[in-house]
């Protein structure tokens, strides 16, 4: 059994006292095996907003992976953008830029879609694309298969079309083949699970919305996500929960679940 909360877009710099808090009471409650930080760690990229992240994972006390958003990356120091784009997230993250967690039920790979070129929009690359797919393919048979990036690869509203990940088609294709359930991520601050159509076999986008930060986006609530697979979900399936802070509790509450079958292939290990 794996339990993988998600963490998408704090800002630190933006955080909110009470809504970190109560996320920090959702992670000992819930007891992740995981968090997966999707990027958008930070709103400036300046070194104690940084800090500040790092002591908040820290003091959650489970294992975690993160990669870099957009915000991540200096904005107005172009040397340092140009030279030197990662080396704060570096610091305080370690030198991983797609880390990955393998465990008997749950496989996670990480994707670095920022580029210090891009003030905003992310791109995936064709050797990143080749080398998840290669990733994917190694996995075993019951392993629930999460691939995750930064810029959405679907979205649900016009407006948003323009922050979807650049080359997502074409990942999509491919890891789609080599066997991926999940492909997660956050940037527009907009939670939603949504079946991909058109591939190869089923895949699903799980997007999260901002988890502690004051940038809130049309009045959606600060939200997190808990995926669930093995025991703790129903035989065949992984579940979804979305959990959202309800202001007036103090408190991250499940707001809803999705259950999601995925299809097994023959394991290649």
């Amino acid at each position: 059994m794996s339990v993988l909360l998600q963490i998408s877009d704090p800002h630190f710099g933006t955080e909110q006292t009470p809504v970190v808090d109560a996320l920090a009471a959702l992670s000992r409650e819930q007891r992740p095996d995981l968090v997966v930080l999707s990027g958008d760690i930070t709103q400036r990229a300046t070194q104690d907003q940084f800090r500040a992240a790092r002591a908040f994972m820290d003091r959650l006390g489970v294992p975690f992976m993160a990669i870099p958003g957009n915000h991540d990356i200096p904005l107005f120091n172009l040397s340092a953008r140009l030279f030197s784009a990662y080396a704060r997230f570096h610091r305080s993250f370690g030198t991983a830029l797609e880390p990955v967690y393998d465990a008997p039920d749950l496989l996670v790979l990480c994707v670095n879609t920022t580029r210090w070129y891009r003030h905003v929009n992310g791109e995936v690359s064709r050797a990143q694309i080749d080398r998840v797919a290669a990733a994917l393919m190694q996995a075993r048979s019951r392993q629930l298969r999460v691939v995750v990036v930064h810029q959405p690869v679907a979205v649900m509203r016009p407006g948003d079309v323009h922050d979807r990940l650049r080359g997502y088609d074409q990942a999509l294709q491919r890891w789609s083949t080599a066997g991926g359930d999940i492909v997660m991520g956050g940037h527009i601050h907009l939670p939603y699970v949504k079946s991909l159509p058109g591939l190869p076999r089923p895949m699903w986008a799980v997007q999260a919305g901002t988890s502690v930060s004051s940038r809130i986006r049309d009045g959606i609530p600060n939200s997190v996500n808990i995926v669930r697979c093995g025991s703790d979900a129903p035989e065949g399936c992984c579940r979804v929960e979305q959990w959202d802070y309800a202001a007036q509790l103090n408190a991250f509450v499940r707001s809803t679940v999705t259950e999601i079958t995925p299809v097994r292939r023959t394991s290649a290990a």
